[in-house]
């Protein structure tokens, strides 16, 4: 008799240490599973551990927040440039806007990643919020930025499917535009900000990756030899001549904007405008080169250089 339940007492304590150690696995994996995966990514300063599909990014580098609308992620906080962009149609209504100095408010949204650019003054406090990765804006070209972006949040083949699309659809529009004003024109791109009046390069927003990129459209002599390099150029109006090419695209700058240049004999006598080849934009939406810019960027500059045809 005493046998009989000495084994049912190792039967019962056998069932006990499984059901524990079944436990104590569960508990481990359920741990696990709250922990999001981990890779590396190599970007510009090195190699930074970064969530393998991030859910919560802050993005204060303005140039990306459309990146990653155009992957599918809407950003969990911004800087107010970005939110101006109308060609977003109101996607980042709802999102946080931050800046640089809004440490707390950062810390408090608890990003999972945080994506700002190379010359931030807060880099070293975002990294003790969370994981972060710098872009240096000009390092890049526009596509290759793209792919960089969607590299680092798990969405390389999404990104590669938009740069193979986009190939394609450009290649259409260049054919479209080269039909109407011929392989030897050429255009330029204006734009005021404050008192200033600049004239950009080719890899600088506002367009410039579509026409000269995209398009294949020359940029005056001048422009190609002073901006292309560093990528704009503050000019005084008294030069624009120099620098005007046979299409002027403009963007008016915010409400401190001193455009009065455009009311200038110098400026109506540009053949460009004589002949009614000057385009107007929207510069806090043309400011940009994600994406969802480009596209709507592309079709205002196509419209613009056919009229209809």
């Amino acid at each position: 008799m005493n046998n009989k339940k000495r084994i049912w007492g190792y039967l019962l304590s056998a069932v006990l240490v499984v059901g524990i150690l079944a436990g104590c696995s569960g508990a481990t994996d359920s741990k696990e599973s709250n922990t999001p995966k981990m890779v590396t990514y190599q970007s510009e300063n090195g190699p930074v551990q970064v969530p393998a599909n991030p859910k919560r990014i802050a993005v204060l580098a303005s140039s990306y927040a459309g990146n990653l609308l155009q992957l599918g992620i809407t950003p969990i906080a911004v800087v107010d440039w970005s939110v101006n962009n109308k060609f977003y149609n109101g996607k980042l209504d709802k999102v946080e806007i931050v800046t640089s100095d809004s440490l707390e408010k950062i810390l408090a949204l608890k990003p999972d990643l945080i994506i700002t650019y190379s010359d931030d003054k807060s880099i070293k406090k975002y990294k003790e919020i969370a994981p972060t990765v710098v872009f240096t804006y000009d390092k890049y070209s526009y596509l290759e930025a793209h792919l960089a972006i969607g590299k680092l949040v798990g969405k390389e083949k999404e990104a590669q499917a938009w740069v193979n699309e986009w190939k394609k659809k450009t290649a259409e529009a260049k054919k479209k535009v080269k039909a109407v004003i011929g392989d030897t024109a050429t255009a330029s791109v204006f734009e005021t900000y404050g008192k200033e009046l600049y004239i950009y390069g080719n890899n600088w927003g506002r367009g410039t990756e579509i026409i000269y990129q995209a398009l294949g459209i020359q940029a005056p002599k001048k422009v190609e030899k002073d901006v292309f390099g560093p990528g704009y150029k503050a000019i005084s109006p008294e030069v624009i001549p120099q620098y005007a090419g046979d299409y002027l695209f403009v963007g008016k700058g915010d409400a401190t904007a001193d455009n009065s240049y455009l009311q200038t004999s110098v400026w109506k006598q540009i053949p460009a405008v004589q002949k009614g080849n000057v385009f107007f934009f929207d510069s806090a939406s043309f400011y940009f080169n994600d994406p969802i810019s480009l596209e709507k960027e592309l079709d205002f500059i196509v419209s613009s250089l056919t009229k209809g045809k």
